[in-house]
């Protein structure tokens, strides 16, 4: 680098670079700060071009916060801007954070995404949400979106210049993700010009993405143009990587021109990789097969952008800790040393002042009532309001007293007979009215009160299965309600059956629907009357309450509670009679019930209700009324005060000199203060005295917590906390002043309620006072609270009666404490702060989270056009042991994909910065699709139930699990190895054997085992028994299409031989390819070239649908194994020549094509008889799963060896039939089907694979109607019939199937045994008679084409000899599996893996398990690679370009110690051995082989090595629309590509669902997560997944994936 430096640079400046070095290669410094510093260092020595580079352009950026007075304007300006949850510092915080994220924001990679999923198709998914059906919101999703819509659109563009447009920014994004996929169409010099302009953004940060385009494409691109190439070696990537993980190989070449405007620079330490030799399927200029890199791709430039956004440092550093022997441990959070600690002294509870019992105060609320009623029948107790704001009709205290008596006379006299009253005086009854009709309401609650029956209050069920309803079912039933009262429209309105029954509702116990409207109710006789006594302990009514979790509790309070309650509201609110007071809120529960339904009875007050219909068309709806009645006091929630603001532009004469009290029920949310700061603002001009707004805090169990009192003159102001949210996490109070960023503003809450004690514990266990500077849960000691939970006693012990204890253990209070479910402190002057919820609360990492907070900073993230404001939904899920954040909102149809991923990705920064904690997911859902509460909120448990399960069905999801997920186990360091020699005497120290097993021997020969060769038994046979049927092929039909008697085959034999002599002229030792479809010309053509003295090569002819992708191959492998001549049938020569054919492979370059369809009449003079044994009997080529094209050598000797062997095994004998439905090409399928019958003499029926897909009933009704007791089959013919058959045994049964026959039905594979389908199989066709013995499997590989064969033998033979034990199944820690070691557990225990063994060892073959790397040999129950001695092993690979090496190390491998004399040939596979209690025919005990998987497949990730097929198991386990799934790695990323079977809405379901399962149960954190259609994962003829080949199509982008998503 140096040497290109225009200016020498002085000694000590290269003194402090050299430094710098170090730190960066130390992994001390990010790469970011080390350019930071080293443009530093040299800025001064070389010139400048203005803001032309990055990381010098940094330093001189403009600050983007506002100045205060700006911010003051603003806040007058712009009303809109001051919402619930948004105070303008914490907007002003977040873009400040945002701005400051500028310098090291990551480049996060846009998801893929298939244009069908982008075009929203329901017509709703238009409007925005509605939230038609309730008074308010409730929750923390208060349905506040759009109300006001028209007056926040306008002044949110023209509030005074705030919000700066958005449009460059976004175009920029737009290049930044164009650059990097390569496709970019604006010149680079424009966009570079555009790039410095948009960062210096009006207003607070919305030009974070635009200002950092240099950066970003610094970070990977060499931006082109002659002028500013130069300043570019600043940014010199370093070889030195950042330590923490090992250096990737993502080296690039891209073909591209670099006029494009882009040049990708190569990884340091990368060369580009060695070319394969072999030449490549397909389209080989695309693809790199296997180990290659991908060349011209989009995809990769994604993931080489995710790579190098993951390898700068994390946060939090990992901390050093132990991995013990067996178990990976998940790092436990380490409490941080410089954490704040609460530092004060021990807090004494807060005691309220007296309740001042005045001396008129009634005895109970119903004399209240009978005393207004009778007194002053007149006064108004009740105005109600229509949709237009005119009042609908007013409810008199005489009247609302005559119509109570009525409900209550009707409710206990005219229900059920007289001897048996449907409702008794205890019994609990529904109270269903809608939002609009409080007088109703008001009505049945006090009838109920006087008919000494409990009232639960609930929401109108809108339809059979409203979210949350089925809950509200649940309480309903555990509290045995029987009856629901409800008003005439209300029941008119309710969903009916075609009979006009109301139907039950989904969870609800049965109701009898009971109309208590007063026309419809029979008058009370006049000596009726009800009887009123003094409040006592009974149960006055039940409040429900939803939990975070969904369910619904009924909250019991007691009359005596209810009156002492609102006696307390009374004093400290200082009410009197015949106020008048305006209630927005809902009347049925919580502060709308106690002070506009309760508390106003007992003063009788008269209370305007204004219902949430109203409200949607009018906000300002309440301020009127406040007006007109000259109000005293109005109930709202800081939502309605915002909506007020949005409009109060259209009033002019509002004056609220009236009101001395405005309750603000939500007061207790943090983030109400600014609404109640920017009302005040607004309205203080209309009248508004700033003492007058008074924040409540309440809960359903403690009712009102404390309550601000409207100020006497000489009060001391209303008490603010800025509090640090860092502090607040930890649980610590600390006023926060230099950081501005993260603070929390909290008001008070007012002081104590009158008669209450109340004081802060400790959020774990043991209820302890808190100290004075720490954040706890508020408790209550009064009689005004709940009493119990309804029906749940250990729940109401642990919230109601808490008995606070002080350090030293003793209980502060002999009464009982309520426990309020509030998070907050006492501050100074006995004033209460409330700082969130525990429902809210999140704890991640050992720190607390508030979901409000959350909320809030996600909204504060301009622009408010990507999603509904008050439509967001934050939960937490435990994903590997800890609390992982969710943000779910809904967004709106008009924004685009970039704009809400441009959003997305903000809103991570900002919530990273302000409360220092990754989000784990941030989904999109379109509008109004996310679950409502009655009153219109988000239904959060239910969201988050949908989420978990995967029908959420979002429109946008942004994972990042890599910057959350810090516990995850330390990656394994691989030890210094142990020496074999050590190892070994290690095992003979504990007494383990080594391990190893072998076959029987081979025993006597028989009669044809004289033969050397099998082209001489085959001429013995035609002889011998010359019209003996040797092999039978079925059609799909199950009919007969051709069969072959010995002789016949001898003589087409013959006829071949004379062929290749005559036609072909080829020399002994030629090599032929056999290029047939699966049938008996495949086999004559086989003996006749060894009668001919040529070596046979089978391959599978190319698939006339699918010439394009499978004749490459077949041409491959017709060269590579260095073919004279190709042999065919005349259709397949046609097709070879064809013009699709000719597009493929040029037709010129094929060698002779001979068909054998019409055979000379004349034989060959005489048959060839191979001299030397060894020599080459046939090529077995085969595609390993890896992409890989091996042929292995076979020579005669090991080809009879190996028909023997199966012989032996599998008792094979002319009078047997065996039915075999296999692929003929290679490995055993081909010995089978070719060979076997030849050598043994016993019949073959052929069933080819492919009529299976026709008919897939084929093989068994062959395997039925043939009465054959041994069948072979692949896995996938096994999962062929599973799927095809599964709905059809019945009728398959009734057509006679009878499968009671079959002894042996073995699956030849060349993999782990796949229990899982083989079970399923078995239990399938066990009605037809299967036995589930039968099933078994087969073990073979390359260098060994069947090492262990199981037959079993059922019934009378068990006894003859040969029967083996049955295979055993074992269950193994598949944590133990990653580090290489097998421990045994217990069927079921968590991380269990079951391994069926791989069948029985064949005959003459002796097996040991090695370690890979220093080829020792292995103890039993050890975990190595499966080395094979035998008769039978292939005799090397046959390459065109010997590579030797490799080939003596698979095929002549001698143990490094023990017995190094024995020459092995290594499988490549990992297994282990284990000694059973069973025994087999020879009184020795078995040994059981156990194949885990192979090498070349297994990903090494972590330093831990794990196998594909465990990841996709766990995978497809999780949802039910994943039919099929496969993984592979890309520079250290784990990619995993499923199928999904449903509609493609439900892809990005399915992103979460997977990245939670491979964390969870395999310690992984997925990379690229990629959906795709049925069919896409390449699967080859043996049922494998080709998990290579789909790398290099996902690479290439061949796969046109539903969408691909990159996680962070």
């Amino acid at each position: 680098m140096a040497d290109r430096d225009p200016v020498s640079l002085p000694a000590e400046v290269r003194a402090k670079l050299a430094e710098l070095e170090l730190e960066l290669s130390e992994g001390d410094i990010t790469q970011k700060g080390y350019e930071k510093k080293r443009s530093k260092l040299i800025g001064a020595y070389f010139p400048q071009t203005a803001g032309m580079d990055p990381s010098m352009g940094q330093e001189r950026r403009t600050p983007v916060t506002p100045s205060s007075s700006s911010r003051y304007n603003r806040r007058r300006s712009s009303g809109s801007r001051n919402e619930r949850y948004r105070s303008d510092v914490h907007t002003e915080a977040v873009q400040a954070a945002l701005a400051k994220h500028k310098e090291r924001k990551m480049a996060v990679p846009m998801p893929s995404k298939r244009r069908s999923l982008v075009v929203q198709t329901s017509m709703d998914a238009y409007t925005p949400p509605d939230t038609s059906s309730g008074s308010e919101g409730e929750g923390q999703g208060d349905g506040d979106e759009e109300e006001g819509g028209d007056g926040e659109e306008e002044d949110g563009r023209g509030g005074g210049g705030t919000s700066s447009s958005q449009e460059g920014s976004i175009s920029m994004e737009h290049w930044i993700s164009r650059a990097i996929h390569g496709t970019s169409s604006t010149t680079t010099t424009t966009s570079s010009t555009a790039s410095s302009s948009s960062s210096s953004t009006r207003s607070g940060g919305s030009g974070a993405a635009g200002g950092r385009l240099a950066d970003v494409l610094a970070q990977h691109v060499h931006i082109s143009g002659p002028h500013h190439l130069r300043h570019h070696h600043h940014h010199r990537h370093h070889k030195t990587e950042n330590h923490s993980a090992p250096p990737d190989v993502t080296s690039y070449t891209n073909n591209t021109s670099t006029t494009d405007g882009i040049q990708v620079e190569r990884a340091p330490g990368a060369g580009v990789a060695p070319q394969r030799q072999t030449s490549k399927y397909g389209n080989a200029e695309l693809m790199e097969t296997g180990d290659g890199v991908p060349v011209s791709s989009r995809v990769s430039a994604k993931i080489q952008q995710l790579v190098n956004t993951l390898k700068r440092p994390k946060r939090p550093p990992l901390r050093e800790f132990f991995v013990d022997d067996f178990e990976e441990l998940l790092e436990v959070q380490q409490p941080d040393p410089n954490q704040p600690k609460a530092e004060g002294a021990q807090m004494v509870a807060m005691r309220g002042e007296q309740l001042g019992v005045v001396t008129n105060w009634p005895p109970s609320l119903e004399a209240a009532l009978q005393r207004w009623g009778t007194i002053s029948p007149k006064a108004p107790c009740l105005t109600t309001m229509d949709t237009n704001g005119k009042p609908l009709y007013v409810l008199t205290y005489g009247k609302l007293w005559s119509r109570s008596m009525k409900v209550a006379y009707n409710l206990l006299h005219k229900l059920g007979t007289k001897q048996e009253p449907l409702v008794r005086p205890g019994d609990r009854v529904a109270l269903v009215f809608p939002n609009n009709d409080p007088a109703a309401f008001m009505t049945a609650f006090y009838g109920c009160l006087l008919a000494e029956v409990v009232p639960v209050p609930i929401e109108v069920p809108l339809t059979r299965k409203d979210a949350g309803s089925q809950q509200i079912g649940f309480l309903l039933g555990s509290c045995g309600v029987t009856v629901a009262l409800t008003s005439d429209a209300c029941h008119k309105g309710l969903p009916k059956s075609p009979t006009g029954e109301i139907p039950q509702f989904k969870g609800w116990p049965k109701v009898l629907w009971f109309v208590a409207e007063s026309k419809h109710l029979s008058k009370p006789p006049r000596d009726w009357f009800p009887h009123i006594k003094d409040a006592n302990q009974d149960t006055a009514y039940i409040e429900y309450k939803t939990c975070k979790d969904g369910s619904v509790l009924g909250v019991t309070v007691m009359r005596i509670a209810m009156l002492t309650h609102c006696q307390a509201l009374t004093q400290s609110c200082s009410y009197t009679e015949a106020e008048t007071i305006v209630n927005v809120l809902d009347f049925k529960k919580d502060v709308g019930l106690w002070h506009a339904v309760l508390t106003s009875v007992m003063n009788m007050m008269h209370v305007i209700s204004i219902p949430y219909a109203l409200m949607k068309v009018n906000p300002l709806s309440w301020i009127q009324k406040v007006c007109q009645y000259k109000a005293k006091v109005a109930c709202v929630k800081s939502r309605d005060m915002h909506w007020a603001l949005v409009a109060h532009r259209d009033q002019r004469d509002v004056n609220l000199s009236s009101l001395r009290m405005l309750v603000v029920a939500d007061g207790a949310n943090p983030w109400s203060i600014s609404s109640c700061d920017a009302f005040l603002n607004v309205f203080q001009t209309k009248g508004l005295k700033p003492e007058v707004i008074c924040p409540c805090a309440s809960s359903p169990e403690a009712l009102t917590v404390a309550i601000r009192r409207p100020l006497e003159e000489d009060d001391a102001p209303p008490g603010r906390g800025v509090l640090s949210m860092q502090g607040l996490s930890h649980g610590v109070i600390r006023v926060d002043s230099e950081e501005k960023l993260s603070v929390l503003t909290l008001q008070d809450v007012g002081s104590v309620m009158p008669g209450a004690l109340m004081c802060v514990v400790k959020l774990e266990s043991v209820p302890q006072l808190c100290k004075t500077d720490e954040i706890g849960e508020l408790c209550v000691c009064t009689v005004a609270t709940g009493t119990a939970y309804y029906g749940l006693t250990g729940m109401t012990k642990n919230t109601f009666e808490v008995f606070p204890v002080s350090n030293s253990g003793t209980p502060i209070s002999e009464f009982p404490f309520t426990r309020t479910g509030l998070l907050g402190f006492i501050g100074p002057a006995g004033l209460i702060f409330v700082s969130g919820k525990m429902d809210g609360l999140m704890v991640v990492g050992g720190r607390r989270h508030n979901a409000d907070d959350i909320v809030a900073t996600a909204l504060a993230v301009e622009p408010m056009k990507f999603v509904y404001r008050g439509r967001i939904a934050v939960f937490s899920i435990t994903v590997l042991h800890d609390e992982r954040i969710v943000v779910v909102a809904e967004q709106r149809p008009d924004s685009t994909e970039e704009d809400s991923f441009q959003w997305m990705s903000r809103v991570l920064q900002a919530i990273d910065s302000i409360h220092q904690v990754g989000v784990y997911c941030l989904a999109l859902v379109p509008s109004n699709t996310l679950p409502k509460t009655p009153l219109g909120g988000i239904h959060l448990s239910e969201t988050k139930q949908l989420f978990l399960e995967g029908s959420l069905h979002p429109c946008n999801v942004l994972m990042c699990p890599h910057t959350c997920v810090t516990n995850l186990p330390k990656p394994r360091q691989k030890q210094p190895e142990i020496g074999p020699a050590s190892v070994m005497v290690g095992n003979l120290v504990s007494g383990k054997r080594i391990a190893q097993a072998s076959g029987r021997d081979l025993g006597q020969i028989e009669d044809n085992d004289q033969f050397l060769f099998l082209s001489e038994v085959l001429q013995w046979r035609a002889q011998t028994t010359p019209d003996h049927v040797l092999y039978t092929l079925l059609n799909s039909r199950g009919t007969i299409a051709s069969s072959l008697t010995c002789v016949q085959l001898h003589k087409r034999a013959e006829k071949i031989a004379g062929m290749l002599a005559e036609r072909g002229h080829l020399q002994d030792g030629d090599h032929v390819a056999l290029v047939y479809p699966p049938g008996i010309d495949l086999i004559a053509a086989f003996y006749g070239c060894l009668y001919a003295g040529c070596v046979p090569i089978t391959v599978r002819p190319p698939h006339p649908q699918n010439i394009a992708t499978t004749l490459p191959t077949v041409k491959m492998i017709v060269e590579v194994s260095r073919s004279v001549c190709v042999m065919t049938t005349q259709a397949i020569s046609k097709l070879l020549r064809s013009k699709e054919a000719s597009a493929a492979v040029d037709a010129r370059t094929w060698p002779p094509v001979m068909d054998t369809d019409d055979l000379p009449k004349k034989k060959p003079p005489l048959l060839y008889k191979p001299s030397n044994p060894d020599t080459l009997a046939y090529l077995d080529f085969s595609v390993s799963t890896t992409g890989m094209l091996a042929g292995v050598k076979m020579s005669h000797t090991a080809t009879s060896a190996f028909c023997r062997s199966i012989k032996l095994q599998c008792e094979l004998y002319p009078s047997r039939e065996v039915a075999i439905c296999l692929d003929p090409y290679c490995g055993l399928g081909f010995v089978l089907w070719c060979l076997c019958s030849v050598y043994s003499g016993h019949q073959s029926i052929l069933i080819p694979p492919s009529e299976l897909e026709v008919n897939p009933a084929l093989w068994l009704s062959a395997v039925s109607q043939y009465k054959v007791r041994d069948t072979f089959c692949s896995y996938s013919v096994m999962e062929l019939c599973t799927k095809g058959l599964g709905l059809q045994t019945d009728s398959l049964k009734s057509r006679g199937l009878d499968l009671s026959r079959v002894r042996t039905c073995v699956v030849v594979a060349e993999e782990r045994p796949r229990m899982a389908l083989s079970q399923s199989f078995s239990k399938l066709f066990k009605d037809l008679g299967l036995h589930p013995r039968a099933v078994s499997t087969s073990f073979g590989c390359r260098i060994n084409l069947a090492i262990c064969l199981q037959p079993h033998r059922l019934g009378k033979l068990a006894d003859q000899g040969t029967s083996g034990p049955d295979p055993t199944t074992v269950y193994v820690d598949m944590r133990a599996l990653r580090h290489d070691r097998v421990r045994l557990v217990e069927r079921g225990s968590p991380h269990s893996l079951p391994l069926m063994e791989s069948g029985k060892i064949l005959p003459g073959v002796r097996i040991i398990i090695a370690n890979p790397e220093t080829k020792g040999p292995m103890g039993e129950s050890h975990l190595g690679e499966i080395w094979v001695h035998s008769g039978h092993n292939a005799s090397g690979y046959f390459t065109i370009y010997g590579d030797e090496a490799l080939q003596s190390d698979h095929f002549n491998s001698r143990l490094s110690f023990g017995d190094t004399q024995t020459v092995w040939a290594r499988t490549g596979y990992l297994g282990f051995l284990r000694r059973t209690e069973l025994t087999d025919a020879s009184g020795e005990r078995h040994d059981a082989l156990y194949v885990v998987g192979a090498l070349e497949e297994a990903m090494e990730l972590r330093g831990m090595r794990y196998h594909p097929i465990d990841i996709e198991t766990s995978v497809i386990r999780t949802h039910k629309s994943i039919t099929e799934c496969a993984v592979f790695t890309w520079t250290n990323l784990l990619v995993v590509v499923v199928e999904l079977d449903g509609s493609e809405q439900e892809a990005l379901d399915l992103v979460p669902l997977v990245t939670n399962v491979v964390l969870e149960e395999h310690y992984l954190i997925v990379g690229v997560v990629v959906v795709v259609d049925i069919g896409v994962i390449p699967i080859n003829s043996r049922g494998e997944k080709q998990r290579m080949h789909l790398r290099d199509g996902f690479l290439a982008d061949q796969l046109d994936p539903i969408y691909v998503a990159y996680n962070m």
